[in-house]
């Protein structure tokens, strides 16, 4: 096992890393901009390292600035937690040639499912059923209309360098086609810097369904079953659940059997989270993996008991996976509720400030990830993820009853600061998302009808 892991990232997933480090006797390093150099997990931390300035480009993004902070501190292990390098091939690659192991998949692996058109190529070939579409990246508004009209109306213009929900357009109709196809290159190049993309089918009434994998260096696989994360503002995740309402665990587990199998086709290790679109039909489609820790996974640990920090430290470290597939057991029903300093009422702006009070709930079964405390400031400059409200009961009724009364519970004011739980809460009492019968689009209904309750 490793001696010391520096954590390249900051907020809530720094500090849960933390946590499981010291559990297991594991030393840590916090690095940190100027803007967290009061945050949780710098007070955590074994040693703290400041690498810059707010803005992440010069600090957290700043691949060098970590690098260096590896060395001086004597890190053998990174752990990126999710978004700023955790997808990044290149950091990885550093790590490798620095002889500091990069807790992730492989460079090679991250560069290739990263390509949203690598990745639906090797998944084919991994035998996942994909959604009708291009196979090649574009090369022109006319190539990619084409294959839009071929595949039939709606579809979905996707970055093939993209992620965490950016770089996608639905087009409904050929008429729009065109200028929806500039805007999206043009988004692409400007957030990522590579202007390929391609065309997907759309399902309009699709829920999103994903299956969380552990794979290790030796050829062993297994899935943790699967998390309904439909509950979505601009493909940005709210609410999430495990297991899946009104999906059948024979459903679950051919697209978790095979999520396993195509991980190790492509020599994935680590944790890693297949995403797929379901049907009304109960047709489920692969759309991407995403090679690092999921901001849901508390869900996953609330109904396998697995810990999955733990897991990603044990595998990156060269030890075989501990259990079987038929090992995995799911217990109960885990609901997780993202609280962001976002203001539901001016649609969802970052609302950043002191928080002058700071109480999150409790009780059985509640757990919280957060690195808010009293007086702690909430910075503009990064994601506005304040907490994550996790609570496990033995059936669905249960789970929305006790994260109701804890998003209820939850406290927190300071002059300008806001947060979504009162919004999570109307979305726990939607009759849709309570029979289960909700879909992606539950979020705007929800919104649509709220203002037009308001005009009335």
């Amino acid at each position: 096992m490793f001696r010391k892991v520096l954590i390249a990232n900051r907020g809530e997933i720094a500090l849960r890393v933390a946590r499981t480090c010291r559990e297991m006797g594991v030393g840590t390093v916090a690095v940190y901009s100027t803007e967290d150099a009061d945050s949780a997990v710098v007070r955590a931390a074994d040693e703290k390292v400041r690498i810059g300035p707010a803005a992440a480009k010069r600090s957290y993004l700043s691949a060098p600035a970590i690098i260096e902070a590896a060395r001086r501190t004597g890190a053998d292990a990174i752990h990126p937690g999710y978004g700023f390098l955790s997808e990044d091939p290149d950091f990885a690659e550093i790590c490798r040639a620095e002889g500091i192991v990069f807790i992730g998949p492989p460079p090679g692996v991250i560069a290739d499912l990263g390509d949203k058109v690598q990745a639906r190529r090797l998944m084919t070939r991994a035998g996942l059923p994909i959604l009708a579409g291009s196979v090649e990246p574009l090369r022109s508004a006319e190539e990619a209309r084409a294959v839009a009209q071929e595949v039939g109306y709606p579809v979905i213009l996707k970055a093939a360098a993209g992620g965490g929900g950016r770089g996608m357009r639905v087009v409904t109709e050929a008429d729009s086609f065109t200028a929806a196809y500039r805007e999206t290159t043009g988004a692409a190049q400007a957030l990522f810097g590579d202007a390929r993309v391609y065309v997907e089918r759309y399902l309009p009434d699709a829920r999103h369904v994903e299956i969380q994998v552990l794979a290790d260096g030796h050829g062993n696989a297994v899935h943790l079953g699967a998390r309904d994360c439909s509950v979505q503002r601009r493909h940005q995740k709210l609410l999430e659940e495990s297991p899946p309402p009104r999906l059948g665990a024979d459903v679950v587990d051919r697209m978790g059997r095979l999520a396993a199998d195509a991980a190790r086709s492509v020599g994935y290790t680590g944790a890693g989270t297949f995403e797929f679109l379901v049907s009304p039909a109960g047709e489920f489609f692969f759309i991407e993996v995403n090679c690092r820790i999921q901001v849901e996974h508390p869900v996953t640990e609330m109904v396998t008991g697995i810990d999955l920090v733990r897991e990603q430290l044990r595998i990156a470290a060269g030890e075989r996976l501990a259990l079987r597939q038929e090992d995995v057991r799911l217990h109960g029903t885990a609901v997780e509720a993202r609280v962001n300093a976002e203001d539901p009422g001016r649609q969802f702006a970052p609302a950043p400030g002191v928080l002058s009070e700071f109480v999150p709930p409790g009780g059985p079964f509640v757990r919280v990830d957060t690195h808010g405390f009293a007086g702690y400031r909430v910075p503009a400059a990064y994601d506005s993820l304040l907490a994550k409200v996790v609570v496990w009961a033995p059936d669905r009724e249960q789970a929305l009853a006790r994260m109701d009364r804890a998003l209820q519970e939850f406290r927190v004011a300071g002059p300008g600061v806001h947060t979504t739980a009162g919004f999570l809460r109307e979305v726990l009492h939607d009759e849709e998302f309570r029979a289960g019968r909700h879909t992606t689009a539950i979020v705007e209904r929800i919104l649509r009808e709220d203002r037009t309750d308001t005009a009335a």
